[in-house]
């Protein structure tokens, strides 16, 4: 496979390659335009690019087209007269290295994190909390930390917010936070997230970032497509809070890089605007301030909406490669939308930008790119280079056979349930029925044993002496053999997971 130092978009009204240096790539991108003028097609052929020159991929697949990389294209008609037309491509169809993944398991490996990974803050974001219940999962997640339990997936959560009900003195200086109020809201809000099936999000064996990075056996960057086509429609903040984590994640956990010659990792992050939407403010600045930083990781963030004036103007502010297809204005806001877009590129003295937004055809846009120094080069008018992987979806049986071939079958599959905030807790309850009928073996019949055992089961959360309690968190930190910090994100992050 051919490397060069630089990945190109397409041909500029001349004919010549128009393109940027790879060692730019980690200072994002954008891709926006308005629907059915190519963003998906562009999108393709940035995801072969990267790949091409080693560079691992991450992409939100929302139409369920972009699987087609994972199949040899067969250019024809205006495919074809295109590639023609620039005989420097050196055009050549091709299958790319894909893996699929899917939260829900059936078009892909299932996709899975944990709740303690997530963090409080995002999580909050995820169930739209007020700032009081906010401050409540906060408090939860403190004595998670504090006291060795995994939160792994929903039913731990659920357990520890009715032990902390039952047993408030366990949150200490915290307890004026957590509420009997709060806490019930809190279990509404996560009886919700299950009735959207969000639950197979949260749970073990969790993503592993070595597993995105690896390349492919030919050296090409492998291409992680996650098939979001139902998840951004049925639950679009759980698609939105995933790809948050993912980005918190990689700042989390790579090291940096410097100067480098490409980037790591590019991601794709398609209906970029649901990242942003209704998105708490404290949250927001954090995730710009990611943003801005995780360059030095060695990743590069590109994000693919229907117009610039989705993201947020520092996030804006940050992006090298601008694509932009065609928009259209009709009314008063959308002409002003469309002056603020044509300013955001450095003026080129032969484009009339503005008046060239509104005539872009299928497959053209109008591309900034970024110079050797980094400075902003003028705007060019670009058709765009047809990819050479499959335009359109993979069938049926062509995703399963990926499947089936993929590295990773049978290391995502099988779901795990292991030792943790729910098994450690309904253990303590059972470990205090049977203490409170040792010493009480007089005071009360087997018929009143019996009901005080399955009281005390029944609760879950009934509480231990202390000493007691200490022990079986020294036991239950053992076993997890790490202890749990604080992240980026107010999250708690766990070291490597094994």
């Amino acid at each position: 496979m051919v490397q060069t130092d630089q990945f190109v978009v397409g041909a500029d009204l001349e004919g010549l390659p128009v393109g940027q240096a790879l060692r730019l790539a980690n200072r994002h991108g954008l891709i926006a335009g308005a629907t059915g003028t190519g963003k998906t097609v562009t999108l393709q052929r940035l995801i072969e690019t990267f790949s091409d020159a080693g560079v691992a991929v991450f992409a939100a697949d929302v139409k369920g087209d972009l699987c087609g990389l994972g199949a040899a294209g067969a250019p024809q008609g205006k495919v074809a007269e295109r590639i023609a037309s620039m005989p420097w491509l050196n055009h050549q169809p091709m299958a790319y290295p894909v893996t699929l993944w899917d939260v829900h398991g059936k078009s892909g490996h299932p996709l899975r994190t944990t709740l303690s990974e997530m963090g409080p803050l995002l999580l909050g974001a995820l169930l739209e909390l007020t700032d009081s219940q906010q401050a409540a999962l906060y408090s939860a997640f403190k004595v998670a930390d504090r006291e060795g339990l995994l939160l792994l997936d929903l039913k731990d959560l659920k357990a520890l917010l009715a032990h902390l009900k039952n047993h408030p003195e366990v949150l200490g200086e915290d307890s004026a936070l957590f509420t009997a109020t709060s806490s019930q809201a809190l279990l509404r809000k996560l009886a919700g997230l299950e009735q959207q099936g969000a639950e197979a999000l949260f749970g073990e064996p969790a993503l592993e970032l070595e597993d995105i990075l690896h390349p492919d056996r030919d050296g090409r960057g492998r291409i992680h497509l996650l098939d979001a086509s139902r998840l951004v429609h049925e639950a679009p903040k759980v698609y939105a809070t995933f790809l948050l984590w993912l980005l918190a994640e990689l700042f989390e956990q790579l090291p940096e890089r410097g100067d480098a010659d490409k980037p790591l990792l590019a991601l794709f992050f398609d209906e970029a605007h649901l990242l942003f939407a209704d998105t708490p403010k404290a949250l927001q600045e954090r995730l710009e301030q990611v943003v801005r930083l995780i360059r030095s990781k060695g990743v590069g963030v590109y994000f693919v909406t229907q117009s610039p004036g989705d993201l947020p103007d520092d996030v804006l502010a940050q992006l090298g490669l601008r694509i932009q297809h065609g928009l259209r204005a009709f009314t008063a806001k959308e002409q002003k939308s469309l002056r603020a877009v044509a300013d955001g590129f450095r003026p080129n003295p032969a484009i009339d930008t503005l008046k060239v937004l509104t005539e872009l055809g299928i497959g053209e846009a109008l591309v900034g790119t970024l110079e050797a120094k980094g400075t902003p080069a003028m705007v060019q008018r670009v058709a765009v280079a047809p990819p050479q992987s499959r335009i359109g979806p993979l069938s049926e049986s062509e995703r399963a056979a990926l499947i089936q071939q993929s590295a990773l079958r049978g290391r995502y599959d099988k779901p795990i349930d292991r030792e943790s905030a729910y098994e450690l807790l309904t253990a303590r309850a059972e470990q205090a029925a049977q203490q409170a009928e040792s010493n009480n073996p007089s005071s009360a019949s087997k018929s009143e044993v019996g009901g005080g055992m399955a009281g005390a089961a029944g609760e879950l959360l009934g509480g231990l002496a202390s000493q007691v309690m200490k022990t079986a968190m020294r036991q239950a930190a053992n076993q997890i053999g790490r202890q749990l910090v604080r992240g980026l994100l107010g999250s708690l992050m766990g070291g490597k997971r094994r």
